[in-house]
């Protein structure tokens, strides 16, 4: 293996002469330079581990090495040495990125500590951007796919609020990728390079999802055996991401709206405010609006996290999008046993079908075909009953009357006509002769509703998500 490199810089030859005997016995290999422009160079020619530089030379100081390292390889640790130690320097060294500060009196034994931790910690600064690339890798390979007219306004309005600070809340049925959109939006802004955080406000007890969020104290209720920080912590300099928000208790809405409000939380059992730098995205499937009139959700709250609202559409409302989806999932899952294809009449049942789970029940559908499938394409008896006897709105509505109750028939009337009025509810309650409310009561019911269109009209909805 090769040895660690330790740069030098420092204009004083002797203490250039001191350093690199002392970190050649220590094991090291050691290169060094009397300015820092020099030093510099090296950087650009060789790999180097460690920099300790002085903090006074002539050409350039320690701080102005420091800032120069940092942008070419902010992994790099870099010590600042020094002769005459102040409070200050110190500071201005560490909150520029110095990974340590010593003064040029220390012991040997000092010395020869200070780059052992500044290599862990440069060693774990490198493992953390491999890390970073595989989640983006992941994340690329779990792209959102999607060429309608819909997804494109969708697309649109991530390109438009990605690189803001403004707090996003993505509206949406549960399966139409609400988490892959806050992804799409962490990593195409300028927090990219910090973490992505996620938490899902339902799947937790309440009583515990304050303690996740904001972290507690050693003793502050049983159990609670050390200091733990929450994942607004966590998240320091990257996104947050709350799915399914409306599920939070009202006094942990208080504590969310003051971390929105002030910046800064307070752990449980905690009384110091500790400042956050977390960018937020929350989701929901449900009716916010309608949480707060009916007081179950504060209103101050709501209008802090709806600073910019994204709504997905709803995969039925997006049919042009199901044999790309079905493609993507069909390369995904058979992507090792060859290539499979879809028969027509089994793409023409993905299509009919309405897709009560969204994309996630799509690829669940296609894993489900891929497995059963024993040749090259997938066929019609694959796909699961329910998709394959689903309802056809794509021609003239024929329809066997014995088979359907008044209601069954009623459904499919109204859906025929929303087929034809493109999802526009106010023009689709127009041509059925009952009001818009009636028809956003009924869809609720049969649950295909779009919930947060009952709440605001389509034509609103559409006009936020463009």
């Amino acid at each position: 293996m090769d040895k660690p490199c330790v740069l030098i810089i420092d204009d004083e030859e002797s203490m250039r002469r001191f350093l690199t005997v002392l970190l050649e016995k220590e094991g090291y290999r050691v290169i060094s330079a009397s300015t820092g422009r020099a030093g510099l160079g090296v950087l650009d020619e060789e790999r180097i581990d460690v920099v300790i530089t002085d903090l006074k030379m002539p050409d350039m100081n320690g701080i102005e090495v420091l800032e120069t390292v940092k942008k070419k390889s902010p992994e790099t640790p870099v010590v600042i040495l020094t002769a005459y130690a102040s409070t200050a320097s110190a500071i201005e060294a560490l909150n520029k990125g110095a990974c340590q500060y010593i003064e040029k009196k220390a012991r040997n034994d000092e010395i020869a500590l200070v780059i052992k931790n500044a290599l862990s910690m440069g060693r774990v600064q490198s493992e953390n951007q491999v890390l970073k690339k595989q989640l983006r890798s992941t994340h690329a390979e779990r792209k959102i796919i999607g060429k309608s007219e819909e997804m494109t306004k969708v697309f649109k309005m991530i390109e438009k609020v990605a690189d803001t600070e403004a707090t996003i809340l993505v509206y949406g049925e549960s399966g139409t990728g609400k988490e892959l959109i806050a992804r799409e939006i962490h990593y195409s802004s300028r927090r990219a390079q910090g973490p992505f955080v996620s938490i899902n406000c339902g799947a937790l007890p309440k009583d515990l999802l304050e303690s996740n969020l904001f972290g507690h104290m050693k003793g502050s209720f049983t159990g609670a055996i050390k200091d733990q920080p929450g994942l607004f912590t966590v998240s320091e300099g990257g996104t947050f991401f709350l799915d399914e928000v409306g599920e939070m208790a009202p006094a942990t809405q208080v504590k969310l709206l003051r971390a929105l409000q002030e910046r800064e939380i307070i752990p449980v059992g905690g009384t110091k405010p500790i400042k956050i730098n977390v960018r937020l995205i929350a989701a929901t499937n449900a009716d916010l609006e309608r949480e707060v009139n009916e007081g179950r959700f504060r209103t101050d709250l709501f209008y802090r996290l709806n600073v910019i609202p994204l709504r997905l559409p709803p995969l039925r409302q997006r049919r042009d999008d199901i044999p790309l989806l079905a493609e993507h999932f069909l390369s995904r899952f058979a992507g090792g046993e060859g290539a499979k294809t879809v028969e027509p009449e089994a793409l023409e049942a993905l299509g009919r079908y309405d897709w009560p789970g969204n994309v996630r029940e799509l690829e669940n559908v296609v894993e489900r075909a891929v497995i059963l499938n024993e040749g090259g394409a997938i066929r019609l008896q694959d796909l699961p009953e329910k998709v394959v006897r689903g309802p056809s709105r794509s021609g003239s509505l024929v329809i066997d009357t014995l088979c359907l109750t008044i209601d069954e028939l009623e459904k499919e009337y109204i859906l025929k006509v929303l087929d034809f009025t493109r999802w526009q509810k106010k023009r689709a309650s127009e041509i059925l002769g009952i009001n818009p409310s009636t028809l956003y009561r009924k869809l609720i019911s049969y649950g295909i509703g779009d919930r947060e269109d009952a709440a605001a009209g389509s034509e609103e909805g559409q006009a936020e998500a463009a």
